[in-house]
C-alpha cells in the first residue's frame, strides 16, 4: 500500500472530507478502484463517489456510504492508502528514475530485473526489490521513487 494522503478534517455535513495529498495528483487516483483507510490494523476499502481539487495539495472527497458528519469525523487524522501492487511487470519501466532511501538520493535506476514474482531495480550495482512494503512514495511526474530499505541492503 502506498500512502497518498491524510484526512485533514470533515467538509460539510454530508460526509465529505478534506484530504491532504502527498506527492500524487488527483489524476493518479483511479475512481474505479478503492482507496484504503486503516482501522485497527486492517485496511478498509472506500470507493470515491466524487473528488475535486482544493488548491494544489488538497482535495474535497466524498466516499460512498460515508453520509454524515459523524461518519466523516471517524476518518479524520487517518492515512489514505492506494493499492500499488505491481501486476504488470512487463509494462513497468523505471529506467532513469531517481531513487532515494528515506529521502537521501542513492542514484538512478540503471535497468529492471523482472524475476518472477519479484521485480527489482538495479541502482549503483545493487538490486532493490520493488515491494510495496518498501516503497514510501512514487512520483510519476518527477520520475522519483523513495524507499524505506532495511539496514544492510545497500552495503557492499
Amino acid at each position: 500500500m502506498l500512502p497518498i494522503g491524510k484526512v485533514l478534517k470533515s467538509d460539510g455535513t454530508d460526509g465529505g472530507i478534506l484530504l491532504g495529498l502527498s506527492e500524487l495528483g488527483l489524476e493518479d487516483i483511479d475512481l474505479k478502484e478503492p482507496v484504503f483507510i486503516a482501522f485497527d490494523g486492517l485496511e478498509v476499502p472506500f470507493f470515491i463517489s466524487s473528488i475535486r481539487a482544493k488548491g494544489s495539495t488538497k482535495a474535497v472527497v466524498k466516499f460512498f456510504d460515508v453520509d454524515t458528519l459523524a461518519d466523516a469525523e471517524e476518518l479524520v487524522g487517518r492515512e489514505v492508502l492506494l493499492d500499488c501492487e505491481l501486476e504488470s511487470d512487463e509494462e513497468l519501466d523505471l529506467s532513469g528514475w531517481t531513487v532515494s532511501n528515506r529521502g537521501d538520493v542513492i542514484g538512478t535506476v540503471e535497468h529492471m530485473e523482472l524475476f518472477p514474482g519479484n521485480p527489482c531495480i538495479s541502482v549503483g550495482g545493487h538490486l532493490i526489490p520493488l515491494h510495496e512494503d518498501l516503497i514510501t512514495s512514487l512520483d510519476d511526474k518527477k520520475r522519483k521513487i523513495d524507499f524505506n530499505l532495511p539496514e544492510g541492503l545497500l552495503d557492499d
